[in-house]
């Protein structure tokens, strides 16, 4: 059996918000500790590790995956997107205001993986129902805000977006 030294590290050459990367990874590093630990990126948390909570959700190539499940090399040649990476998008500003607005954020674990669900839910549907919220943020989990308060911000945040 290898040791930790002795697994062959691989790159993985990728597109993070923007701008092109590599990494130098093990098979097994998973996409979270490779955006955490590898290159700073520190708004995807790490939770539950099974793909449950969504604290660690990112975009990849648009579509919100939970990076906790993934292998870094499953992002060779793809487009990957944090919350920094939206941080001054028209949408997320309105998103971040709506959730402070409404008091969607609590303790903020969960909210970098929420916001990045709502991101892609009010991108794709400008006019949400309540329902279509529900559904667009089901892969995420908040301990602390019964989310009520949560899909208020989103729906605020699409009434905002509706008027610009």
């Amino acid at each position: 059996m290898l040791g930790e030294d002795q697994v062959k590290t691989m790159k993985v050459n990728f597109e993070l918000n923007g701008k092109k990367v590599t990494a130098d990874v093990t098979p097994y590093t998973t996409l979270t500790d490779m955006l955490r630990e590898d290159l700073g990126i520190q708004s995807v948390k790490k939770g539950c590790e099974h793909g449950e909570c969504g604290a660690c959700t990112v975009l990849v190539n648009g579509l919100p995956m939970t990076s906790c499940i993934m292998l870094a090399p499953q992002v060779e040649g793809k487009y990957v997107t944090t919350l920094e990476g939206l941080e001054y998008k028209a949408l997320m500003i309105d998103l971040r205001q709506a959730f402070i607005e409404n008091g969607a954020i609590q303790c903020g674990f969960c909210t970098p993986g929420m916001l990045i669900s709502s991101y892609a839910l009010l991108r794709d549907n400008k006019h949400p129902s309540p329902e279509e919220v529900k559904l667009g943020i089901e892969g995420n989990i908040c301990r602390c805000t019964g989310f009520t308060k949560i899909i208020e911000a989103v729906l605020d945040a699409a009434e905002r977006i509706a008027v610009e």
